[in-house]
């Protein structure tokens, strides 16, 4: 650990892993600046960050493990906790085999880096059991199989280099700031932007166009813009000559979206649809920045990851600079998985094969939003979980539901740093190091492809790196072959080692990270890693499957449209999930210099829907789906078009997912639909 002086580390309080200068003085962190030479960053640093010295410290973090008694906690030592833990585990593989076991992590797993989840994957490899899962089976993998179906492989916009941006379903002001910054910059430059979002974000207030999409419709957007481009010959020819297939399929298909009728489903004008799809065909690069998961979470979610590359494909934006460009990797690395270990199949494997394997690829997990239904069946076979950084109970949709769920599992262990409303029915609490407490090797590709080491600065009570559980764990269960390693940075050498990249070389000569080098065209040249070795537009895989082989608009299935039975009692859209930059998801309101500059929840309404419902900003409001009602406070803004309720998550006093639920939405991923339901609001006696 470090006495005294200044560390560089990478952040992790949200997807951004900004660049870090960690002042320590006396063994403590008192102070945390931007790292100016970081090369996605560039020395910003987000409130968050700003308060990590206060967040490593705050009183109600447990700091030791603790043993749930009779409805009451107990201190432990991490000798009882990993001894009661193996021996449960090891009674429930013999009773009732290696399948009855499940993990599921939270985002700040991934976020920390590669040695925490790495080594649960090889510990389940080796208990047998194949039911591993994360947040993303509503967040980001969804597209990730997308673009694998289209391109072979996951693409990233290089916006830096675009001169026309298209930013769709993204607030990046509050989720994702140096790429705002990064494109104010390139605007100042004489890039265009068109911004696309049922709400008017602060980038949207500085587009050079902004189109106020109906919540869920994205996908008839791009085959609008499909059709413009294709009938009026604006595609990139010798592009979709060369590189795609099924483009006469296409061309044909887009004729059932004319933008007459693109703009009745969107709620976007004609002259905007026309106009929007022209400049991305005729400025070139352009690309498409879109959000994190706001437009998966649909009933067109899957239709959306095919959409997007199709543009850039027909368009010939891909491969270049300034275009969708391919994600820089470490050349190589070690193989920790020991997959031929496993017992069985994954749950759900057969109800979403896509989201599990493509082309015999693994795909790295599957789909559990069925789990709800499955804990409380007669034919549950989950006796035990390992939850991670996680609080599903808030951040998952029809949470009453999810709640009674997980009352039904016999032994759950909770891994994290403070108590929540999940981590209140587990039997186990495992107190987890943060972000500055431990080394991990992160890698980034959004803006720059970027590695860096994290550096472990302060220890804070028994809190333990993940993988140091995991590992411990393993040799509590007799699996030390398995595992040869001392501690997490042995692990991270033995991964590295193909690499030619090392645990030192990024510690003590690199403390700052460094690039990896950017290729462009090695796609066009030797093709795409599909079976066609082409962008496929119409996908064959997808047909086998009995999926849409083309992109194909559904309407939400609860919307004004799908449902007009519905819009007497519950006459206005809801979408969830706005973002905010004191906040990631359902963390950090426990800080107080953050809550004090965001006490509490607020539901934007426009003022027009206020005024006919009686509603002045300000007042408390109740909004009711037909899965339940909270109380919130009513915020009046015209950056939501009028009818539209956009209401936050991760808030215990107003928790928006008693308002959602579980249903799988997309036929191929399995993604619920939480940002275009049907909802009414009232004024609170």
């Amino acid at each position: 650990m470090i006495t005294d002086g200044v560390v560089k580390t990478s952040c992790a309080l949200c997807t951004g892993r900004c660049g870090l200068n960690v002042h320590v003085r006396d063994g403590k962190i008192v102070k945390v600046e931007g790292m100016p030479e970081h090369p996605i960053s560039r020395g910003y640093i987000c409130p968050k960050a700003e308060t990590l010295p206060e967040q490593v410290y705050l009183p109600d973090r447990i700091i030791h493990p603790m043993k749930r008694e009779n409805g009451s906690w107990k201190r432990i030592s991490w000798d009882e906790a990993l001894d009661t833990i193996a021996n449960k585990l090891k009674e429930n593989k013999i009773k009732y085999g290696p399948e009855a076991l499940m993990s599921f992590i939270g985002l700040p797993v991934f976020l920390d880096g590669v040695p925490g989840w790495m080594m649960l994957r090889r510990f389940l490899d080796v208990y047998g059991s194949p039911n591993y899962f994360s947040v993303d089976s509503m967040c980001y993998r969804p597209r990730l199989v997308l673009y694998y179906l289209t391109m072979g492989q996951l693409m990233r916009p290089e916006v830096q280099n675009s001169k026309l941006m298209v930013i769709v379903g993204s607030d990046a002001d509050n989720s994702y700031p140096p790429m705002a910054n990064l494109i104010r910059e390139n605007q100042k430059k004489g890039s265009k932007l068109i911004v696309i979002d049922p709400r008017k974000t602060a980038l949207a207030k500085d587009a050079d166009m902004f189109l106020q999409i109906r919540p869920g419709t994205d996908p008839a957007l791009w085959l609008g813009m499909m059709n413009v481009i294709i009938s009026e010959g604006l595609y990139d020819g010798e592009f979709v000559e060369k590189h795609t297939i099924g483009f006469d399929m296409l061309a044909e298909h887009v004729k059932e979206y004319p933008v007459e009728k693109v703009a009745r489903i969107t709620w976007i004008s004609e002259e905007q649809i026309r106009t929007a799809a022209r400049l991305f065909a005729t400025i070139k690069p352009a690309s498409i920045y879109q959000g994190f998961n706001s437009l998966d979470e649909t009933t067109s979610g899957a239709q959306s990851g095919r959409g997007i590359p199709m543009l850039h494909a027909i368009t010939g934006n891909m491969d270049i600079p300034g275009g969708l460009v391919p994600r820089m990797m470490l050349k190589a690395v070690s193989n920790v998985r020991l997959e031929h270990m496993i017992k069985g199949r994954a749950l759900w494997e057969d109800k979403y094969p896509l989201m599990y394997k493509l082309w015999g690829r693994p795909m790295g997990e599957g789909q559990m939003m069925d789990l709800p239904d499955l804990l409380q069946s007669d034919k549950n076979p989950i006796k035990a979980m390992v939850i991670e950084c996680t609080n599903p109970l808030m951040t998952w949709p029809d949470s009453n539901k999810v709640a009674k769920a997980l009352k039904q599992v016999e032994f759950i262990v909770y891994m994290g740093q403070y108590m929540n409303s999940t981590a209140e029915l587990a039997h186990i609490f495992l107190p987890t190091q943060g972000p500055l407490e431990k080394s991990d090797f992160c890698i980034d590709n959004r803006i720059t492809p970027y590695i860096m080491m994290k550096k472990p600065i302060v220890q804070i009570g028994e809190c333990w790196h993940d993988a140091t559980f995991w590992l411990q764990l393993a040799k509590r269960m007799g699996y030390e072959e398995y595992f040869p390693w001392n501690n997490s940075d042995e692990f991270i050498d033995y991964w590295l080692e193909p690499s030619e990249v090392t645990f030192k070389m990024l510690t003590e000569e690199k403390p700052e990270g460094m690039p990896l080098e950017m290729k462009y065209g090695t796609l066009l040249k030797n093709g795409f890693p599909t079976p066609s070795g082409k962008v496929e537009l119409y996908s064959e895989t997808m047909w086998q499957f009995g999926y849409d082989p083309l992109p194909t608009y559904k309407e939400p299935y609860e919307s004004p449209v799908s449902r007009p039975d519905l819009t007497k009692e519950y006459p206005l859209i809801l979408t969830t999930g706005q973002r905010n930059i004191l906040f990631l998801h359902s963390q950090m309101r426990n800080a107080p210099t953050l809550r004090a500059k965001c006490p509490e929840p607020l539901a934007d309404i426009h003022p027009e829907t206020a005024k006919k419902y009686g509603i002045s900003d300000g007042d408390m409001i109740t909004i009711s789906t037909r899965r339940g009602s909270i109380d919130i406070k009513a915020h009046l803004t015209e950056d939501n078009f009028p009818g539209l309720v956009s209401v936050p998550h991760g808030w215990v006093e107003a928790n928006v997912n008693i308002l959602t639920y579980t249903r799988p939405a997309d036929p191929v991923t399995g993604v619920p639909n939480m940002k275009a339901m049907l909802c009414k609001v009232e004024k609170k006696k």
